[in-house]
């Protein structure tokens, strides 16, 4: 995991993210936390629980893109899943372990990509001499009695030209191969294909809640249906890398440094945690919030979970929760579930400035984005100064007369603004444009006046 220090972390978000200093330091603060736990001894090391987080604010503020930028910049497992999902007609809230199943899925995965990529030079040259294989078959060597002209030359001798004119040939071939030279060629290649049969179990309980996974478990068991196909050299090249690849990889490595990754430097951001706080009453689906939250429990606060890779703890596992709390408070969330979320960050809502830097500050604003986009059909947009104010002023009031989406208001207006652009692009003659001021306002006047048509345009 990164040793980021708690200053170099908000610097880094601070490239992506504009404004929200106080939940940037808070996360930046949980994150040092856990590099500071790995450096104690192992005595309290375990003992030492990770500080989960709440963040507080109105949707498009930034609260999902802080924590996801927060798991790139320290390349920890990330899983977001929204808890309102627990909620819905069947679940009850008896899937709840599927995020730390999924969050393992997803990083078994990643490693599994990045060990893939370590073995592809030695798979590659592997699979290289297998084609070479295919493409020259290896012949015993000729007996002197079976050709008149080695007639009265030793058998060591022959066998050793043989051999000679065997490898100049192969290596001859081999060049061709790298060269492409072999590519319009056809290999007879023998493919494995596993038919795994159709199985559809019904039952109150989910296979992979008991630890079972059929899909494996039935390919392991049925015959392997291997099958010869003509193919070209390129085609039967990438299967033979792919199988090479599969035999290199130790899986039961990737597997376990998966769920160490996981347990160690997992995050789980919770969407939506506001939306699982039942209301006053108590009928229909909201009877079912408060037991949402009670199996959120045991997870948040440290469980083994089974899944098809093997037991999984999640005592250490880093949860970032967030929930707009129109209509509710994060006091009204059950007192076991609340100490488990000790931080508790409120988000500001975003006004005209703030548009403004989003537009122009991160390294990818969208300003920049459109641009590049246009540029590829060779259109050189140039924004003015006042326009870029102008879509941010727009973007607030719009906000405030109808539904605050936050920033991102900023890319319905923005396609709005530059739709007849992009439609135009690749058939204008003036491939330079300038946007200012004037444009933005005539662009968006009749929409903006009109509040009624705002409500579904913008």
């Amino acid at each position: 995991m990164s040793d980021l220090k708690p200053v170099e972390i908000v610097s880094e978000l601070d490239k992506y993210i504009i404004g929200q200093g106080k939940a940037k330091r808070s996360v930046a603060i949980a994150l040092r936390n856990r590099w500071r736990r790995r450096q104690v001894e192992s005595e309290l090391r375990d003992e030492i629980a990770p500080k989960n987080i709440i963040l507080i604010g109105p949707t498009g503020v930034g609260k999902t893109e802080i924590a996801r930028r927060l798991a790139r910049l320290t390349d920890s497992p990330f899983y977001k899943v929204e808890a309102s999902k627990f909620t819905e007609v069947g679940y009850v809230g008896r899937d709840v372990e599927s995020m730390v199943k999924d969050l393992l899925e997803l990083t078994v995965n990643k490693i599994k990509t990045e060990e893939n990529e370590a073995v592809k030079e030695k798979a590659s040259q592997t699979a290289e001499d297998r084609m070479l294989d295919l493409l020259l078959p290896k012949s015993q060597p000729m007996k002197p009695n079976q050709n008149p002209d080695f007639k009265d030359v030793p058998f060591e001798l022959v066998t050793d030209r043989s051999v000679e004119a065997s490898s100049s040939t192969r290596e001859k071939l081999r060049q061709m191969l790298k060269d492409g030279k072999l590519d319009n060629r056809y290999v007879d290649l023998d493919v494995t294909e596993k038919n795994i049969p159709m199985v559809e179990i019904f039952s109150n309980v989910g296979m992979e809640e008991m630890g079972i996974n059929i899909k494996d478990m039935l390919g392991n068991l049925m015959p392997k249906n291997i099958k010869r196909r003509k193919l070209k050299v390129p085609e039967a090249m990438e299967i033979l890398i792919h199988e090479e690849t599969q035999r290199l990889i130790d899986m039961d490595k990737v597997v376990q440094k998966a769920i160490e990754k996981v347990e160690q430097s997992g995050i789980i951001f919770l969407d939506e945690i506001d939306k699982i706080v039942g209301k006053n009453g108590g009928h229909g689906p909201d009877v079912s919030r408060e037991g949402v939250q009670r199996d959120l429990l045991p997870i948040v606060e440290g469980s083994s979970i089974m899944t098809k890779y093997g037991t999984v703890k999640s005592d250490h596992i880093l949860f970032i929760a967030s929930g707009a709390f129109h209509t509710c408070k994060p006091s009204d969330l059950i007192p076991e579930l609340q100490g488990r979320f000790p931080i508790r960050v409120e988000l500001h809502a975003l006004g005209a400035d703030d548009f403004y830097r989003i537009l122009t500050e991160p390294k990818n604003a969208l300003i920049l984005q459109y641009l590049a986009l246009l540029r590829t059909d060779g259109v050189d947009v140039i924004f003015e100064d006042d326009a870029v104010k102008e879509i941010a002023q727009v973007a607030e009031d719009v906000n405030n007369h109808t539904e605050n989406i936050g920033a991102r208001r900023l890319h319905t207006l923005m396609e709005c603004l530059l739709e007849d652009i992009l439609f135009d692009a690749p058939d204008l003659e003036n491939k330079k444009v300038v946007i200012d001021g004037k444009y933005v306002k005539e662009k968006f006047k009749d929409i903006k006046d009109d509040r009624d048509l705002s409500r579904f345009i913008l």
